[in-house]
């Protein structure tokens, strides 16, 4: 009656009673009469016990086969299974595997499963909480009360289970959790749960996750090769909830993404999309990276189906899909993982390791087996049941280090007295080695700041294992560069090739991402110098300059056209602007970008590799320009890429290239069409052998002010070959 029973199996339910007869004992608040109907026309009352209101008990002759008849203090009446006379589901086999932390498909086992079970249709709850005197499901089945249903325990493993009659899709539950002091924790929403109601509100929901009629087998067969470090990886990334706004302020729906966003990554020739998180999560405003459903895409763009509905059709249209990962850190909203069975369980107990200051939020115990099987297995679910081809694991930097963002003595040293995580190293590392062995051919990308070795390096060499990593470095250094007034770039001219030596450290992704247009840092043509005019042609010439550039390429939207407000999560990018000549050419540029980057074997085969990149001229300051050679593997074409940073022209510029003979322009940012003044090299460019720059042939060309060109080789001298143009 006080719901503090840890054993309510052990005393609901049929049982045999010391002198052998079949019992069944019952507990219903506000239920004035119970009777256990074993056919039609037999029913047998249970008898209320005594000082125990909403206890019955009685004799069954026939078995254990029953169901109850109800007769409620108001008159209703109603049958409906008895959850107690049900069996466990969970195996001896999952059990020990959860308690040893192994459990590679733990989402298949724990959380809210729709299924049929000894002949009856239901769901089947479990959750982990060990450290917990009682574990209830509560819902509106219920009346929310956790004193109806409570939870069977399932040994030393800490978890909790229970099979409901008659609850299906879409019905909302949470746990009641009874702390080992007898203190109520806040109701807790599922932490395996695969939905969850609409922010504000919080309770997760059945979801039958079952069933998906995937159409993309041929994708998921070849997609190792699109994902491979040699492949052209162009990424566009995402706020699904602000990309497009629909019905006066609506976020747009996974199946509306299906279509539109689909169709628009596809047309301007990105090779993925990458989701910001998508796991649920209570607070717009973290725009996802605080979650509290790890395993339920967010209810704000639709259910579960709908959401394999995008990738699905990503697929059918040659686009991977990579998902922002965050396994750092999780909020401390009380419905969520914080405290709780009433201890810190998945957190660290000490807020020197278990909070992050700079977020409010609390880190994971990576070192309990259990809380590491909780994440790897997350990894896992997202690609095996929603087909994700990658994902990229943020605050990577905040996991590898003890001190990270902490003053001396607010932090507590490893085993050896060092400041590396031991315990975050190995469960990256086993979440690369799972995931990457799991699903051959997805790619995982690290956000790590740091200098920190072999982040993209095999863990069988000592590295991390990740696939690659954000060259937050390159970034940095780039964009404090574009910022400077070109007057003045000449005594900054090296940190636009710093990045240089140590580009083929690791395998990196160059970002642009939604960090570098929020908190009042402005819109990325808001951070180029000089007017209107100067501003456009400045963006133009650094995303060249990043295309040109060896590693993988990563742009937030709405800066592939040059949005000129900061970005606003809430509310949609800002489309109205390519009405604009000047925007819409700079989204033609992006456009025409990728299209020669994929097209062109030497701007991407060998993106991670020191051989695929030579510099012609890289000590220029005077004249703030730099050229570069990138080649591929084979007897693709070389790309000679020229850069003029300054707002003059460079006539008659005598450039050093690696072959005598025919180069097209086959791309210049002062071009027309991007919204330039049409300036540049005419059709076809003759090489001599001439020796200039350490190369064995040179040709004077014309360099625009602030733009770029791409130099494609095309033929021997005296071979016809194809003429371009500036425009």
């Amino acid at each position: 009656m006080a719901g503090t029973h840890d054993d309510p199996f052990g005393v609901l339910g049929p049982h045999r009673s010391e002198d052998g007869q079949n019992m069944v004992t019952v507990f219903l608040p506000d239920a004035a009469a119970i009777a256990a109907v074993q056919e039609e026309t037999d029913a047998t009352e249970l008898r209320p016990v005594a000082g125990a209101q909403g206890v019955f008990e009685g004799v069954i002759e026939k078995g254990s086969g029953y169901r109850l008849r109800a007769k409620m203090a108001d008159g209703r009446v109603w049958t409906f299974e008895d959850a107690y006379r049900f069996g466990p589901v969970i195996g001896e086999i999952d059990e020990h595997l959860i308690s040893e932390g192994t459990h590679g498909r733990l989402w298949e086992v724990l959380g809210a499963h729709v299924m049929e079970h000894e002949g009856v249709v239901g769901t089947h709850f479990a959750v982990w909480a060990p450290n917990a005197r009682r574990v209830s499901v509560v819902g509106g089945f219920n009346n929310w009360d956790g004193r109806r249903h409570p939870m069977g325990r399932r040994g030393a493993s800490g978890i909790w289970e229970i099979f409901l009659p008659d609850i299906g899709d879409e019905e909302a539950y949470k746990y009641e959790v009874l702390g080992a002091d007898g203190v109520l924790q806040p109701l807790k929403s599922d932490p395996v749960g695969f939905g969850s109601e609409h922010p504000p509100k919080n309770a997760s929901v059945v979801r039958d996750i079952r069933g998906y009629g995937w159409s993309d087998s041929e994708w998921m067969a070849n997609r190792g090769e699109r994902n491979d470090r040699s492949a052209p990886i162009s990424i566009y990334e995402v706020h699904l909830g602000s990309w497009r706004r629909k019905d006066g302020g609506r976020p747009i729906s996974y199946r509306e993404a299906a279509e539109e966003l689909v169709d628009y990554a596809v047309d301007m020739g990105f090779t993925h999309i990458e989701l910001m998180p998508i796991s649920e999560y209570p607070f717009d405003g973290s725009w996802g990276y605080q979650p509290v459903g790890l395993f339920a895409p967010t209810i704000r763009h639709g259910p579960p189906h709908e959401f394999r509905n995008l990738i699905d059709a990503a697929h059918a249209r040659g686009l991977g899909v990579i998902l922002d990962w965050v396994p750092g850190h999780f909020p401390t909203d009380g419905h969520g993982l914080g405290q709780f069975d009433g201890t810190a369980l998945y957190e660290h107990a000490d807020p020197r390791e278990g909070f992050h200051q700079d977020w409010n939020t609390l880190i994971y115990n990576y070192g309990r087996s259990e809380v590491k099987n909780y994440l790897v297995a997350n990894a896992r679910y997202w690609l095996d049941e929603y087909h994700i081809d990658g994902l990229r694991v943020d605050a990577v930097a905040s996991m590898l280090y003890r001190d990270y963002s902490r003053k001396e003595g607010e932090w507590v040293p490893n085993k050896d007295g060092g400041r590396e995580n031991y315990e975050a190293i190995a469960m990256l590392r086993d979440m690369n080695t799972t995931t990457c062995g799991d699903q051959p051919g997805i790619l995982t990308i690290a956000e790590e700041s740091t200098a920190y070795p072999g982040v993209s390096r095999p863990v069988s060499e000592g590295g991390l294992g990740f696939g690659f990593k954000w060259n937050m470095g390159w970034m940095n250094d780039t964009l404090n560069y574009m910022k400077t007034d070109p007057v003045h770039r000449k005594h900054h001219h090296h940190k636009m090739t710093f990045g240089l030596t140590y580009a083929f450290s690791e395998n990196f992704v160059l970002p642009i991402s939604h960090d570098e247009v929020v908190h009042g840092k402005g819109s990325m043509l808001g951070k180029m110098p000089g007017g209107t005019e100067q501003r456009f042609a400045n963006l133009r010439t650094y995303y060249a300059f990043m295309w040109g550039h060896p590693g993988k390429k990563l742009l937030f939207m709405g800066q592939e056209f040059g949005q000129t407000g900061e970005w606003n999560y809430a509310s949609e990018v800002d489309w109205s602007a390519l009405g604009d000549a000047r925007h819409a050419g700079l989204q033609r540029l992006v456009r025409d970008l990728n299209t020669l980057y994929r097209s062109a074997p030497a701007l991407h085969e060998k993106d991670a590799e020191q051989d695929g990149f030579q510099w012609i001229e890289a000590d220029d300051a005077a004249n703030s320009v730099y050229a570069w050679i990138r080649r591929g593997t084979g007897d693709v074409p070389n790309v000679v890429v020229v850069c003029n940073f300054t707002p003059v022209g460079r006539g008659e510029y005598r450039i050093g290239l690696p072959m005598s003979g025919v180069w097209t322009e086959a791309l210049n940012t002062d071009a027309r069409i991007y919204g330039g003044q049409g300036r540049g090299n005419m059709g076809a460019i003759e090489a001599r052998p001439a020796p200039e720059h350490d190369q064995p042939a040179s040709a004077e060309i014309y360099l625009p002010p602030l733009s770029a060109i791409f130099l494609v080789y095309q033929a021997s001298l005296g071979q016809p070959a194809d003429s371009g143009a500036s425009d």
